[in-house]
């Protein structure tokens, strides 16, 4: 049986960002694990209720997900409204629907204060960028689940490839497009 990979919906070409946006990563590896039914998609932040648009938030004081899982650190929007509790359900939400569809994997956009897993913004709203997790993300990998930014597709493809190829011949699956 092939592993799952939880996805972003916005990556999915979903127009659940912030902004009312999505943001489709096209790439041919999407194309064939969802032919092959391998992609779970989420929006964590519409799967906790948020709406869409929303104000854009960021985790306050130059924090990542990991701290606000800890309870140490908060998420803001930018007009001041305080949504912790949504990202902390948010990444609730992701965790158990990885547990149920049997995912091993995550590709997640980066940048977001939920699915960010290379980078993530300072809490400043002024666009400075910080090495870091989300909260979903970091819920994710505590979880035992591995994490993929939307820039780390082609690193995803060949840690796959890499498991299938470490199995016995006989349970291998044919390589049928990977270039």
């Amino acid at each position: 049986m092939q592993s799952k990979i939880l996805v972003s919906a916005c990556l999915m070409g979903h127009a659940v960002r912030y902004d009312g946006r999505a943001k489709p990563l096209l790439h041919p590896a999407i194309e064939r694990w969802r032919a092959e039914g391998r992609l779970v998609t989420i929006c964590p932040e519409m799967s906790a209720g948020m709406p869409v648009p929303r104000p854009p938030a960021e985790i306050a004081d130059a924090a990542a997900g990991e701290e606000v899982l800890a309870g140490t650190a908060r998420v803001v929007e930018l007009t001041g409204g305080d949504v912790t509790e949504e990202f902390l359900q948010a990444a609730e939400n992701a965790v158990a629907l990885a547990r149920q569809t049997g995912c091993r994997y995550a590709l997640l956009i980066d940048g977001s204060p939920s699915c960010g897993s290379g980078f993530i913004y300072d809490g400043t709203f002024s666009g400075r960028r910080q090495p870091g997790s989300g909260v979903t993300a970091a819920a994710l990998k505590a979880a035992g689940i591995e994490v993929f930014s939307d820039r780390e597709i082609e690193r995803l493809i060949e840690r796959i490839i890499g498991l299938q190829m470490a199995r016995p011949p006989e349970t291998r699956r044919p390589l049928r497009f990977w270039c």
